[in-house]
């Protein structure tokens, strides 16, 4: 029994200890009245739920800089604003056309789509096929093959990728290469499970996307065709094309990352920087988006994501008020919900050397429906695990990892695109433990607006993520992917392993 006595007294003492320890840091002592207000601002039916290259999702990313100027922020590089430019481009089909594949016509919509291009009438052009159509180091689909003036034919996607994602994108890149080798213009037979009427929705119609680097191939039709035509495409018996199809209407829009930097304080490891990120845009508002009711419209997307903004300031104040040995670049994301793009066109403009940029801690979720826990998408992929969950545990939340796998959480984030160059970058999500009915009420509704947020949680989940995020800023060596991750590659590449 003394044992037992014994056993308790040094659990309370350590226990007290811990507390003591935690209450001196500056998250202890953030304001829920404060977090509040964060969030009412970025959720507000004013905000009109911030979609990409609408005015309030400018507004928001001043806002977020401002609160980064407030706090002392530098910028990176001296730059002259915490704004980083990101180009995207409007696309806006005229969905008139048609595509003649021997004695069948396609229709635009039903059998095919068309990404990019200028009206064009071709009769009777002879096609090539080309494979994938890809080039890289490894591979050029285009050798000894003469494809100038003629309709290029190839399958979707990219080599060696069952990432639906990967295709996705990869698919959209392809239209250079053709255009590069002279095609008038580039056929790719969609062969994906998702159905093709998700694809029409989603790329079809009018869209956002990012900028692209060359113009190169803006006037040679794009083309998509349904996976209920292949049999029309055989290689053996299709030796011509024709099709008159009407021009794609783009223009550019500009959006911002909203990037802020703070110094470490170890003379060495400031040279490491931990990066803690959130995307800040929504959906926007009516009925393209979802379910609307007669008396709301307005996607406010407080749980995804002006949750995990919330958190991101929460962090810059923080910080600034108790720095870590290693330095921390904060960003905050435009465009995540049309395709992660802000994040994408960052991993591909970075400020500074990726190989300096050692853990991404993302923060973003689809909401919660259990407050005694976060959820950390990649929880177990790297060896920042313990971190992670003590720095919930000290805020009374556990650390579980995804419990959901078959959504494929980790690559719709928008960690994803600095964990492909390597860097390891788990998501900081809100506590769930699957995707029923408690997700599905807020997550895209009109109704995840901030008189529906847990507040109480909403602080405990702030202070849980600052803390992780300062544990892995003062340890002493910097983390890793797990051994055998898919992207341990790619960071052995980065850092030189």
């Amino acid at each position: 029994m003394k044992n037992n006595y014994l056993l308790l007294a040094l659990t309370l003492m350590l226990f007290g200890a811990n507390a003591q320890k935690i209450s001196k840091l500056p998250e202890y002592s953030l304001s829920k009245k404060e977090i509040e207000a964060h969030i009412r601002f970025i959720a507000s039916d004013e905000m009109l739920g911030r979609a990409t290259g609408e005015v309030t999702n400018n507004v928001t990313a001043r806002y977020i800089a401002e609160q980064f100027r407030l706090q002392g922020l530098k910028t990176v590089n001296d730059q002259k604003d915490y704004l980083q430019p990101v180009p995207f481009e409007n696309t806006k089909p005229v969905k008139k056309g048609e595509v003649y594949v021997g004695n069948d016509t396609l229709k635009w919509t039903k059998d095919f789509i068309m990404l990019s291009g200028k009206a064009t009438k071709l009769e009777n052009l002879p096609v090539v096929f080309v494979g994938y159509g890809w080039i890289d180091e490894k591979q050029n689909d285009y050798k000894d093959l003469d494809v100038k003036g003629k309709v290029v034919i190839a399958q979707f996607g990219v080599p060696n990728s069952d990432d639906p994602y990967a295709n996705i994108v990869g698919s959209a890149k392809k239209g250079e290469f053709a255009a590069k080798n002279g095609a008038a213009a580039f056929v790719q037979l969609y062969n994906l499970k998702f159905p093709w009427g998700a694809i029409t929705n989603f790329m079809g119609g009018e869209k956002l996307s990012l900028a692209p680097e060359s113009q190169a191939n803006a006037e040679m039709p794009q083309i998509w065709v349904s996976n209920a035509h292949l049999k029309k495409f055989a290689k053996e018996t299709l030796t011509t094309l024709s099709m008159n199809v009407s021009e794609v209407a783009k223009k550019t829009v500009m959006s911002q990352n909203v990037i802020g930097v703070l110094e470490g304080t170890d003379p060495v490891l400031k040279n490491e920087y931990i990066v803690l990120t959130a995307h800040f845009d929504h959906v926007g508002t009516g009925k393209k988006n979802g379910k609307v009711t007669a008396s709301d419209t307005i996607f406010n997307g407080a749980r995804d994501n002006a949750f995990g903004t919330t958190a991101l300031l929460s962090a810059v104040k923080s910080f600034t008020a108790k720095r870590t040995k290693r330095s921390i670049l904060f960003i905050a994301y435009t465009g995540e919900e049309i395709g992660l793009l802000g994040s994408k066109y960052y991993a591909e403009h970075p400020l500074l050397p990726l190989k300096q940029c050692v853990f991404n801690l993302d923060c973003d979720g689809a909401g919660y429906n259990d407050t005694t826990k976060v959820t950390v998408i990649g929880l177990d992929r790297t060896d920042a695990q313990a971190q992670i969950e003590a720095g919930s545990k000290a805020y009374g939340l556990t650390a579980i990892n995804d419990p959901a796998p078959e959504q494929n959480l980790f690559d719709r984030s928008d960690n994803v695109n600095l964990a492909a160059k390597g860097i390891p970058a788990p998501d900081f999500a809100p506590g769930f433990t699957a995707f029923d009915a408690e997700i599905n009420k807020f997550y895209h509704q009109v109704s995840d607006s901030p008189e529906t947020v847990n507040y109480n949680y909403l602080l405990k989940f702030c202070q849980a993520y600052i803390y992780s995020a300062r544990l892995i800023g003062d340890r002493p060596t910097a983390p890793k992917w797990k051994a055998g991750d898919k992207y341990e590659k790619a960071f052995n590449e980065l850092y030189g392993k």
